[in-house]
């Protein structure tokens, strides 16, 4: 179990969201050298991959980035330094147009993207040797966990274990939260700041995609999926789009070591949809500290640190590593 307690400089989810983003002290050096590569996916779009230190017999830490996000996140920087002091290597694969450039294909990225995340780890198992740890921050560690649930017992084919942090498990009940009070007048505003202009560029691309006034006038995240992200992805609109892509419901169909990590104050994901610790079986471990934020977890004298949160959620996916394990092993 994670036995986190924030400074008592920063009590609040708000202050244990915000501040280890904008002002936690990074790893030196902060930015890791990354080493890019682009792949051509199924469909001949691209995405961009960004490694470091890779040996074939290396154990691999593959981290998916959240909403927005990329291998320069504050938690990506704090992942790669966990990854650096055990000898691991280290792979961002970044969701379509967030590396940087836009992608080319008339689709984006969304938090049920488990054929792509699936994609994207059988290319990484063909070519790695060494056993193969994931975790998902946020969006990713949603779309890990749907992809874990639907791939079962072959998941443990591909990876020794995962981990999602923060992650919107009731996309419902996140979108709900993130569309009232400070929460959208500060995270939401934050987020249509970059997909907003992101989903004109792709409409640029692909004239027809969607009606451009309706996303000026999407002023939250529930509108801007009924516009952009269920549409282009094979959903009806949001409510299809938030209930088929929600992990909770599946849970159950985990067969491989599976670490589910949530703040009980983050400030996206409420308390009361989290799963009950009740719910949970021998494949699946829940660490529901009453604190931390959303993907916050900061540590520390002031300015804090981002280092805590990557040691204890990569130490328990460590004590996963087993590549001859068999399929019917339950995690301990």
């Amino acid at each position: 179990m994670m036995n986190y307690v924030a400074p008592l400089c920063l009590p609040g989810g708000h202050l244990q969201t915000i501040w280890p983003a904008l002002y936690g002290h990074r790893p030196s050096p902060a930015l890791p050298s990354y080493r890019r590569e682009r792949w051509t996916t199924p469909d001949a779009d691209f995405i961009d991959v960004d490694w470091l230190q890779v040996a074939p017999s290396q154990t691999l830490l593959v981290l998916f980035h959240g909403l927005e996000g990329s291998s320069a996140s504050h938690y990506a920087q704090a992942f790669a330094d966990f990854a650096r002091s055990q000898h691991f290597a280290f792979v961002v694969p970044h969701f379509r147009g967030c590396s940087g450039e836009l992608n080319l294909g008339p689709r984006a990225y969304h938090s049920g993207d488990f054929e792509e995340i699936g994609w994207m780890l059988a290319r990484l198992r063909q070519q790695h040797q060494g056993p193969i740890l994931a975790v998902g921050v946020s969006l990713g560690g949603n779309a890990l966990l749907r992809w874990a649930e639907e791939m079962g017992e072959q998941a443990a084919r591909v990876v020794s274990a995962v981990a999602s942090v923060s992650a919107p498990l009731d996309l419902a009940a996140s979108g709900q939260a993130i569309g009232r009070g400070f929460n959208r007048q500060v995270y939401t505003r934050r987020f249509l700041r970059t997909m907003k202009p992101k989903a004109l560029q792709k409409l640029a691309q692909h004239p027809g995609l969607f009606k451009a006034e309706a996303l000026h006038a999407a002023h939250d995240l529930y509108a801007f999926d009924n516009v952009f992200t269920a549409p282009l992805h094979g959903f009806k609109n949001t409510d299809d789009y938030w209930a088929r892509a929600s992990a909770k419901p599946h849970l159950q169909q985990l067969r491989v070591p599976t670490l589910v990590l949530n703040a009980c104050n983050d400030p996206f994901v409420p308390v009361a949809c989290l799963p009950h610790p009740q719910s949970s079986h021998p494949w699946l471990t829940l660490w529901q500290p009453a604190q931390g934020g959303h993907v916050g977890f900061p540590k520390g004298p002031m300015p804090g640190h981002i280092l805590a949160m990557p040691q204890a959620v990569g130490g328990w996916l460590a004590a996963h590593i087993n590549p001859f394990r068999s399929k019917d092993k339950p995690n301990g």
